[in-house]
């Protein structure tokens, strides 16, 4: 398709990564799916697209803004994740500063449930678009370059005369199978590699009925879930080995198994087309089958993560979780009765935490022996009902952004002190990642359990204080 050209000039879109937020070091490169997604539409569109990834190019504010200075875009899209909202602003601040007549348009999470604070506050911000990008910003886009009136475009929020305007939601894409594959293309692969092997993502589906109080996936995607077709998926697999040099691959869909029937399809087109690389995926405990654990095993999954959240029943009930204990334990037990390694996600310290409550989540823990465990505390994002409600319970939360990481306490629980938090999460990570864990993990052989050993003997390193060394082990 050529080009969009408006007087005589090539339109250009720039989609920026902002630099991050905290130095520290890189445990886990994840690829921006949802830029690459939208790099991909555009692309599709007619536009002249480039994509500026200032984490993976090391590229701070300064640098940036001489790309940008130099790339003259009609249009910046800007991605915002909560734990980087300020470098985020500081882009957006930046862009206006080299280039004044630019649109600059925020979206992301934390733009679409903070975008009348964003505009209020900062007037280097033009638009946000809330909620799934690819069709809102193309429509947009022809609307800026057009003159034309905002009001009558879905899922943005708006600045005029001083007022912030927001209009309707809009509608999800039904038909993913449409969508083009990510634009992976744009970013610098070799960087996003992990110990020297690259573990691309797959999304296959949008939607999550479930509405777990310390989520935004069904406000962000919709509580309908939408999923591509098993053959459509496959041939992204095929697209992705075969492009772009894949050792693995890794579902980041909300949960892999929702539809159970259609999560054994894509196993069985898998192992049909001999795709033969090992990945890796995320379900919910009440989404799973010895069956379809199986299926996944031998179809190559090497590691399934449970959100599991706690061991105590009165926590999954708080945060509306609709497991059980006893669901929790059983998946567990199906994946290793059939030989599928374990990785388990667990949330401590939401309101109603106490000391026995998290002790029953530490016994779980031991109990069900997974392989791999992330420890999170409780954090209350825009978005959320539990940022509702300790805004209701009028519980202080801190205003810096940036500890929104589910690593740092950003809210006080009376009943459970965060020293008492962060000293059995230091302590469990301590005794959890051994040197007697990282020999049992190298033993097995396969691809995610030597994964695990290294991030294990990564976590070791940073806790002996010699955190130079980890970088340089995550490349190789």
């Amino acid at each position: 398709m050529p080009k969009i050209q408006k007087a005589g000039r090539t339109v250009r879109i720039a989609l920026v990564i902002p630099p991050p937020q905290k130095a520290g070091p890189p445990w886990c490169p994840n690829l921006p799916i949802g830029i690459a997604y939208l790099a991909a539409f555009l692309e599709k569109s007619g536009y002249d697209v480039t994509v500026i990834d200032c984490p993976a190019l090391e590229i701070d504010h300064e640098k940036l803004g001489a790309k940008i200075a130099a790339l003259e875009p009609s249009v910046v899209g800007i991605t915002s994740l909560t734990p980087m909202i300020q470098s985020t602003l500081l882009a957006a601040h930046v862009t206006k500063e080299v280039c004044p007549n630019v649109t600059v348009v925020l979206g992301g999470p934390h733009a679409t449930f903070m975008d009348g604070q964003i505009l209020s506050e900062n007037s280097e911000v033009d638009v946000v678009v809330r909620g799934e990008g690819e069709q809102t910003l193309l429509e947009l886009l022809r609307h800026v370059f057009n003159f034309g009136d905002l009001h009558g475009i879905a899922g943005i929020t708006f600045r005029k005369n001083g007022q912030i305007i927001r209009t309707p939601n809009r509608p999800f894409i039904q038909n993913l199978n449409q969508l083009p594959y990510p634009a992976y293309k744009y970013f610098p692969l070799r960087k996003y590699r992990l110990f020297g092997k690259a573990i691309l993502p797959i999304m296959t589906s949008r939607g999550c009925p479930f509405q777990c109080s310390y989520c935004v996936s069904s406000r962000m995607g919709g509580i309908r879930f939408r999923a591509r077709s098993p053959k459509n998926v496959v041939d992204e697999l095929e697209w992705l080995r075969e492009t772009h040099g894949a050792d693995a691959f890794t579902f980041y869909d909300d949960a892999f198994t929702l539809d159970i029937e259609r999560a054994c399809e894509i196993c069985d087109e898998i192992k049909k087309r001999k795709i033969g690389l090992p990945w890796d995926c995320q379900t919910r405990v009440d989404r799973v089958s010895k069956k379809v654990l199986a299926k996944m095993r031998e179809a190559k999954c090497q590691l399934v993560s449970f959100g599991v959240e706690s061991g105590s029943q009165k926590i999954l009930d708080t945060v509306k979780k609709r497991t059980t204990v006893e669901q929790n334990e059983r998946a567990i037990v199906w994946a290793k009765e059939v030989g599928l390694p374990v990785s388990m996600s667990v949330i401590i310290g939401y309101p109603g935490e106490t000391t026995d409550t998290l002790e029953q989540t530490m016994d779980f823990i031991r109990k069900t022996e997974p392989d791999y465990v992330y420890l999170c505390l409780a954090t209350p994002y825009p978005g959320t009902e539990l940022y509702s409600l300790l805004k209701e319970l009028g519980w202080k939360m801190s205003s810096e952004w940036s500890n929104y990481d589910m690593q740092t306490p950003v809210f006080e629980n009376p009943l459970l002190p965060n020293d008492k938090l962060m000293e059995t999460r230091k302590k469990f990570y301590n005794d959890f990642y051994s040197p007697a864990y990282i020999l049992r993990q190298s033993l097995k052989g396969n691809f995610y359990s030597q994964i695990m050993a290294r991030t294990a003997l990564n976590y070791i390193l940073w806790r002996i204080k010699l955190p130079r060394l980890v970088p340089a082990i995550l490349r190789k």
